[in-house]
């Protein structure tokens, strides 16, 4: 076989599409979460407390008096923006529960997998053996019943 053609059996595997259609969905539903976050979730949240816009909170790291991420960003000051580090957080963790849930309810409609079957043991060399063998392929050896 050719690179072209193992590459295309490869890549045509249902679990490979599988995933790349899930990385594309996952990283539509962060833009999602992201405005969610940004646009629903924080104004309100900036507003009980005080009305502080979370997006601007920062801490300025050096001499120049700046008074907003826009203003240091133009003057090059070093800053710690907090606030936007705090909006990255809340988007994790409604991605992560987001997530949970849906492995949750995957797992209650999936079936849960058959038992095991008991091992048989050949009594002779210890080899793990078919329940319905009349000899061990193993050693050999005749098996009872």
């Amino acid at each position: 076989m050719s690179l072209m053609s193992d590459f295309k059996n490869f890549a045509m595997k249902g679990n490979v599409v599988d995933l790349a259609v899930g990385v594309i969905i996952g990283g539509a539903f962060g833009k999602i979460v992201s405005s969610l976050v940004t646009n629903v979730i924080m104004p309100p949240v900036g507003l009980i407390v005080g009305g502080i816009d979370f997006k601007e909170l920062f801490i300025n790291l050096s001499d120049k008096p700046v008074a907003s991420l826009a203003e240091a960003a133009k003057v090059k000051a070093p800053v710690i923006a907090y606030g936007l580090f705090l909006n990255s957080v809340i988007d994790f963790l409604i991605v992560a529960f987001c997530v949970f849930l849906l492995v949750r309810q995957i797992a209650r409609l999936t079936p849960p997998a058959p038992p095991a079957a008991p091992e048989r043991k050949c009594p002779f060399c210890l080899s793990v053996i078919d329940e319905q063998a009349k000899r061990c392929p193993h050693c050999t050896s005749h098996l009872e019943g």
